[in-house]
């Protein structure tokens, strides 16, 4: 009996948290909250196209921003210079970072809305396939700047790692020579192989990823509305929009 009358009380919970108070028809009408998404050029998870933002990260963050009634405004950026913006609280909210302890000095990871993906080692020259992580020694390795991948990689500072603001800047670099390997996760670097129609290849070694989170900044006012945040994913979840859109840039991913 316990299990059933929690079950059909969770629900309820959920809806509970995004209605209006009672007295809510007696109030003037607010204004709707203004959130300030910052965002880089990632396709297919954050796709920046002039005045158009869209992408896989993006659109989740749509359906939960609907279902509160509040408006995005987004501000594009470099991937480093978002963390900067977040920190500072120019912005109110990142889609997709790991969360790593020095991280959450300043930014609170309030739901782990998008799902895990590997991180993969792509190559061109089959010398530089990588088998092992033992392989990537004496290796030049692409990295976006200022991303995490994994905690070995991250910290391993006897790596050559070489950067660059974006993933097709980095697979550009694979091509002409410039780095032997890029890592990058899944979607985003099957997406960028194909966009740019490159002869790259996957390694065997992978490592399994993490799943990233809806990221707010600890100097915004939007850290108030956690609880509902939570809410909402839990209802975009439970009407499976969140599993139709994972699919749908899915398919766009593979060659």
């Amino acid at each position: 009996m316990r299990v059933t009358i929690a079950c059909v009380w969770a629900p309820a919970l959920v809806l509970a948290l995004l209605m209006p108070p009672v007295w809510a028809d007696d109030q003037p009408a607010s204004d709707p909250l203004v959130v300030t998404v910052g965002v880089n050029h990632a396709p297919p998870y954050r796709i920046v196209n002039g005045q158009q933002t869209t992408g896989l990260y993006v659109d989740i963050f749509r359906e939960i921003a609907d279902r509160l009634g509040w408006t995005l405004r987004f501000r594009e950026a470099p991937f480093r210079r978002v963390l900067l913006m977040a920190q500072q609280g120019d912005v109110d909210v990142m889609l997709g970072p790991l969360e790593t302890e020095e991280r959450a000095e300043w930014l609170d990871f309030v739901a782990p809305a998008f799902p895990p993906e590997r991180r993969l080692f792509f190559y061109i020259e089959e010398a530089h396939r990588i088998d092992r992580y033992s392989d990537l020694d004496g290796l030049s390795i692409g990295v976006l700047a200022g991303a995490r991948y994994f905690p070995r990689f991250d910290t391993d500072d006897q790596l050559i790692k070489e950067s660059a603001p974006r993933y097709e800047n980095l697979m550009r670099m694979l091509e002409k020579g410039r780095v032997d390997v890029v890592i990058a996760p899944e979607l985003i670097g099957l997406f960028t192989v194909r966009e740019l129609d490159l002869p790259v290849l996957v390694s065997p070694f992978f490592v399994p990823g993490t799943r990233s989170f809806i990221a707010v900044s600890r100097r915004s006012p939007v850290m108030a509305y956690a609880d509902e945040i939570r809410a909402a994913l839990t209802l975009v979840e439970k009407e499976g929009i969140h599993e139709d859109l994972v699919l749908k840039y899915l398919e766009q991913a593979q060659p």
